[in-house]
């Protein structure tokens, strides 16, 4: 049996944070992931050598070196108001100095993108125009590495974590070992035990349901999150840009009147394009949409997204959610594409009517269908209400050629009852990322690996 001070679970952004803290300490870490090294993760579609999704087993798209965030829109937002509930354990101060350093760190690796923040008079007219809609418009600064930057971001970050700690990709993790109440390590798929004090799980959204069954089989104490279900909007960047040349990405909230649901915007891509993602566990195609920092479309794409809570008894948001985006598939084969003007009359789009349309799809994969199938009636009517809100600030959006690509889920993991350095009710048991259900973003995601290791560190010194 090998013998490690740390064990992670997870090479996204918060299991990298947290494996360069604790090697810059002097501890002997590893890092498991079922995912690809970072210069192998390619998606057939990407390379050309297929025309559609073939459902690879880890999907290279959200699986790998640098979790989802490495096919990302390479956004690091800025703000503490948005990516997470991470203030709610440490305090907005002390957020604020971990997305500060967060941001430095990326910069040293590579980042060195310019930062968004909007004139101010410029958003507070938006703001104004929102707010006569009933939107709520948030600025945020945000520094936009893109999809290819990103990677070779989190590249950087590879030299330097190979060298100080085991990095085993493609090595999934079974079962975490605890006894008496503290963790011992983890049991690979493949039968090996691998020792440790302390294991912080961090599998990322694609990791959710691993989480929820690792979870219940531990006995830890969970609660139910929101499952966030919309589509993805694309429209020509012209409607948008003048928003996304101050905003680069516009953070906005509504409460839809019909059922007074929630309904945020989502992942705005300027410039961007519509991808698609595979879900191994689940077998779901969903949709998303990425930016290059280089390789621009004539496309700005972001995602409207409903949060539905659930009460008792219902405690399955992932099930739910993925039913959802099964029917789209059932209907399609992969992910769904209409014209905004043929939901509203109530026709399916199809190839001519997508070719006739004003907006070329940057996803010519998705199949040309009626939405109204797959999402429920009070999902939709939340989402056209937001759309014809969002026309306050983005005029056009409204329009009958905009494409809304469906069904896009974010999965995330049930609540885990966690303290403020981020360790379960098992002594020596951490818990980070977005897959935890403790953030919703790349910098919140990272400055929570580096709680649940400082916390780590403070107790072995004593300090806490």
């Amino acid at each position: 049996m090998e013998f490690f001070d740390f064990i992670i679970v997870g090479a996204g952004p918060a299991g990298l944070f947290a494996a360069l803290e604790l090697s810059k300490a002097g501890k002997k870490v590893a890092v498991f992931d079922k995912g690809a090294p970072i210069d192998v993760r390619k998606c057939p579609i990407k390379s050309g050598a297929v025309p559609s999704c073939v459902h690879c087993r880890p999907c290279s798209i959200i699986c790998g070196w640098g979790g989802a965030g490495a096919y990302s829109d390479g956004k690091l937002t800025l703000t503490p108001e948005f990516g997470g509930n991470l203030e709610k354990s440490v305090g907005r101060d002390r957020l604020l100095d971990l997305i500060a350093e967060v941001d430095r760190t990326f910069v040293r690796f590579g980042a060195d993108s310019p930062v968004y923040e909007p004139d101010p008079a410029f958003a507070a007219e938006v703001i104004r125009k929102g707010r006569a809609a009933g939107l709520q418009v948030i600025p945020a600064r945000i520094r936009h590495m893109g999809t290819d930057r990103a990677k070779q971001v989190l590249a950087a970050f590879y030299g330097q974590l190979d060298s100080a700690c085991r990095v085993s990709m493609g090595i999934e993790v079974k079962s975490v070992l605890v006894e008496n109440g503290e963790a011992r390590g983890v049991l690979l798929e493949d039968g090996t035990c691998v020792s440790a004090p302390a294991v912080l799980l961090a599998p990322g959204r694609e990791g959710a349901t691993w989480m929820e069954r690792v979870a219940r089989d531990l006995g830890l104490s969970i609660d139910s999150l929101p499952v966030d279900i919309g589509v993805r909007v694309e429209v020509p960047d012209e409607i948008a840009n003048e928003l996304t040349e101050q905003f680069y990405e516009v953070k906005a909230v509504f409460d839809a009147p019909t059922f007074d649901d929630r309904v945020r915007t989502f992942c705005m891509c300027p410039h961007g394009e519509v991808v698609t993602e595979y879900q191994s566990d689940s077998g779901l195609v969903i949709v998303n949409g990425h930016s290059n920092r280089d390789r621009k479309t004539g496309n700005t794409n972001f995602a409207i997204l409903v949060s539905t809570e659930f009460t008792q008894p219902f405690r399955d948001p992932n099930g739910y959610g993925g039913a959802i985006a099964r029917l789209a598939n059932m209907l399609g084969g992969t992910v769904l594409v209409q014209r905004l003007g043929d939901l509203k009359a109530g026709r399916r789009s199809t190839a001519g009517r997508i070719e006739r349309g004003l907006v070329r799809p940057t996803l010519r994969q998705a199949e040309p269908g009626d939405l109204s199938f797959a999402l429920p009636y009070r999902h939709l009517t939340d989402i056209l209400e937001m759309i014809k809100a969002l026309n306050a600030i983005m005029p056009g959006i409204d329009g009958p050629h905009t494409l809304l690509y469906g069904v896009e889920v974010k999965f995330y993991s049930l609540r885990l009852s966690l303290d403020r350095g981020l360790q379960t009710s098992v002594k020596g048991l951490y818990a980070a990322g977005d897959g935890a259900g403790v953030t919703r973003g790349l910098v919140q995601a990272s400055a929570s690996g580096l709680v649940a290791a400082r916390d780590f560190l403070d107790r072995q010194a004593g300090r806490s």
